[in-house]
């Protein structure tokens, strides 16, 4: 049994397997999945997981370079905005801000989309994988 990181297999199995530049979304419960691409669905009520719980974890474990929001969080959902700020503060990592609609394409790139309970508006994220070498 693992003794520390993420216990979820699926999580940590796609993080793993990630390679430099490799993407993985972390989102609301009502974001779009596409088809193809491995939905790890944590989502057990309203609620919970946060998007914020989920996304604390997740960066535990994985080495960002990037990160990418949709524009409308900043008037729609500042409170999350400020966390996720707040979460990143300090560390050399790109943000970008699209649109929502182009946010849910880039999530058709991604190796796996992890859906939570969350329910506030926008709280979806995708995570650029950096490298852990020089």
């Amino acid at each position: 049994m693992k003794r520390q990181g993420i216990l979820n297999s699926d999580i940590s199995r796609v993080l793993s397997y990630m390679g430099h530049t490799d993407c993985i979304a972390v989102g609301d419960c009502g974001l779009p999945i596409p088809d193809e691409v491995e939905r790890i669905d944590l989502a057990l009520t309203f609620g919970v997981p946060t998007f914020m719980d989920t996304l604390k974890v997740v960066k535990q474990d994985m080495k960002i370079e990037k990160i990418v929001l949709a524009e409308e969080i900043k008037t729609a959902n500042p409170k999350v905005l400020s966390e996720i700020e707040e979460l990143f503060k300090g560390e050399d990592i790109e943000v970008e801000y699209v649109t929502h609609v182009e946010l849910k394409k880039q999530t058709k790139d991604c190796k796996a989309v992890i859906r939570t309970g969350e329910t506030t508006p926008y709280a979806n994220i995708i995570l650029q994988s950096g490298c852990i070498f020089s």
